[in-house]
């Protein structure tokens, strides 16, 4: 969230008392929305954890997703190099759009939202039976086995590139990344986890 410099910098006169407001998808990186905050809207998000606006047209704090249950979840607020502007960067509970899309700008494509679209689709197969789909076979194997996997293509993976053959590494690459991905929804984990891990470390 804010810093308390960062707040008290804020030009909330600039913008006569309410601030664009800038969400993105903290994993993929795709632009969900637009909206605007009041500094009691600011409290409300920074306290609740929910992406919270003032609506212009309602004339009230709306956090996003109160009737449909589509939350915004804050993973942080940074200002904008004038304080006029915030970025929020959250993870969204389903659809952003009220018309079922995940972004209010259409369905825009960033360099992490393919892996985005599958994570959900290897999540959605978890409960699917194991003949449909090697997928879902693969997590009625259990744990055990997923994680054999991600230790075969990481070996397959190292030993393409020792030979540097190099459509083998792209090969295996993928399959390494697949299997990884299978197996952090095995364990509940999801993507903004990692990249979130990833981010610490190289601040």
């Amino acid at each position: 969230m804010l810093t308390e410099q960062q707040r008290a910098q804020l030009d909330w006169a600039k913008t006569d008392g309410l601030l664009p407001v800038v969400v993105q998808h903290a994993v993929s990186g795709e632009v969900l929305m637009l909206g605007y905050m009041n500094q009691d809207a600011l409290r409300e998000t920074e306290q609740s954890g929910k992406v919270t606006f003032f609506s212009r047209t309602k004339g009230r704090l709306w956090t996003k997703g109160e009737t449909s249950g589509h939350f915004l979840n804050v993973v942080s607020i940074t200002p904008d190099c004038d304080n006029d502007t915030l970025l929020v960067l959250a993870n969204p509970i389903g659809p952003t759009c009220h018309l079922g899309t995940s972004s209010c700008f259409g369905e825009a494509h960033h360099q992490w939202h393919f892996l985005y679209q599958l994570e959900e689709l290897l999540a959605s197969r978890k409960t699917a039976s194991p003949e449909s789909s090697y997928t879902a076979k693969l997590y009625a194997s259990g744990t055990k086995r997923i994680a054999q996997k991600v230790g075969e293509e990481g070996v397959e993976t190292a030993l393409a590139a020792t030979v540097h053959d190099r459509d083998e590494l792209v090969n295996e690459a993928s399959d390494l990344m697949y299997h990884l991905l299978v197996l952090l929804q095995d364990q509940e984990l999801d993507l903004s986890a990692v990249i979130e891990n990833l981010r610490a470390r190289h601040k």
